[in-house]
């Protein structure tokens, strides 16, 4: 069973009533300390890379396969960075779904590659410095990003 047949499963049980998610996020940071962000389709503003934990995957596991799918770079190294969730972290999607994501947040250290998203809902994977950060999907807190 996949996470998303999981959620599904769920879903079908609970309707689009809260449902708590646990997930990780990537702080990935280029030569001048600027951090990478996602833009996904649809109304989703920017993010950090990041997704949910699949069914019998550690978050280690996790982290190392949604850098890759969504940024197409393999993880060298990742450490524990915070761990953060609550209201500010509830989201709705567009189909009505309430999630509140508990996430895991790692420092990582990247292989060299190029940037080539795997995943097809990434519409775009930018750099950007503190002063030019947007308005992110979630409210991580800036001293972390940075």
């Amino acid at each position: 069973m996949t996470a998303s047949s999981y959620i599904a499963g769920l879903r079908a049980k609970i309707g689009i009533d809260l449902l708590l998610l646990p997930c990780v996020a990537a702080l990935i940071h280029d030569r001048q300390t600027r951090l990478l962000l996602q833009r996904k389709s649809g109304p989703e503003s920017w993010s950090l890379p990041a997704g949910g934990i699949e069914l019998g995957e550690t978050p280690h596991q996790a982290l190392h396969r949604e850098v890759f799918e969504e940024t197409g770079l393999t993880t060298l190294k990742a450490e524990l960075a915070a761990v953060l969730g609550g209201e500010g972290f509830r989201y709705r999607y567009p189909n009505g779904h309430l999630v509140e994501y508990t996430v895991i947040v790692f420092r990582c250290t990247l292989a060299a590659g190029n940037l080539a998203p795997t995943d097809p809902e990434t519409q775009e994977l930018r750099y950007f410095a503190k002063a030019e950060m947007p308005v992110l999907a979630l409210p991580y807190p800036k001293a972390l990003l940075f």
